[in-house]
């Protein structure tokens, strides 16, 4: 399969997006005991607001959210909700799946704990192929600064001819690794169709996932990438670097204020907030 087999995005289409928001944030400690994590107050805005504004700046009006834990906190005006009602007991897959009216178009999806950049965006989007992948090729000095180490929190990427082959795997040596998934990507409309079938195979026959053994309801999104890229469905890389922080765990959130506040937090992240 190749790119052929998918139309391109049609210039003035209309694309969408889908925030999953449905985590409790388990590694955010107390600052989740009572809201989801992407309701968490970062430069005096949470930080699902401050994906919604960057997305509506970068041309996308229409955006979803998938909800779960403490539903009720998340109340923006102008968005289309849904509910993941086992976000307990499932993963990111499930939660996107409970958007499937979304599907009809192209997709824009992000995770909750994120906060991006316009230039990222705007990247992505432009982005040729069925599905595009936001990586970060400098990461490395980013997880220096998270933990103080290169060599923690590992998963592969492994990128050839702008195509990416192969990501997602846990390992405990960083050798090799030059780009690090983000946890945003575009989907086109045209490819939803291959997702949903291979989706609904797994589904009904219950099976687990290749890359991380996970059972099929606690699928991660690299999960589904990479069984994607292994029945031939090409995904590209959006590289980029300096326009991401992600807040994980509650070391990530106390880490990224500190540095907000001392002046410090452009060594490793070059957007306006």
């Amino acid at each position: 399969m190749d790119d052929s087999s998918f139309g391109e995005s049609v210039e003035g289409n209309c694309m969408k997006a889908i925030i999953l928001a449905a985590g409790k944030g388990v590694r955010m400690g107390r600052y989740t005991e009572t809201l989801p994590k992407g309701m968490l107050p970062f430069r005096g805005k949470p930080l699902l607001e401050h994906q919604i504004n960057i997305l509506r700046e970068s041309g996308i009006d229409e955006i979803n959210i998938v909800t779960g834990y403490h539903k009720e906190a998340i109340t923006f005006d102008h968005i289309k909700y849904y509910h993941n009602p086992d976000f307990a007991v499932t993963n990111m897959l499930e939660s996107l799946m409970c958007a499937r009216e979304a599907f009809d178009a192209d997709l824009l999806i992000s995770y909750a704990d994120l906060v991006y950049t316009r230039d990222l965006v705007t990247q992505l989007i432009q982005e040729n192929g069925p599905i595009a992948v936001a990586v970060d090729s400098a990461w490395r000095q980013y997880w220096t600064r998270r933990f103080g180490s290169a060599e923690e929190d590992l998963e592969t990427l492994t990128i050839e001819n702008h195509q990416i082959i192969e990501l997602g795997k846990e390992v405990t040596s960083s050798g090799g690794i030059d780009y690090r998934y983000i946890g945003i990507m575009k989907f086109s409309k045209d490819v939803w169709p291959v997702v949903y079938d291979l989706y609904q195979h797994k589904q009904e026959k219950n099976e687990a996932w290749k890359q991380s053994g996970k059972d099929f309801r606690n699928g991660y999104m690299t999960d589904l990438l990479n069984e994607l890229i292994q029945e031939g469905v090409p995904i590209v890389p959006s590289i980029t670097e300096k326009q991401w922080l992600e807040f994980d765990t509650a070391a990530d959130y106390e880490m990224n204020i500190t540095n907000l506040e001392n002046g410090t937090l452009s060594e490793y992240f070059e957007g306006k907030l």
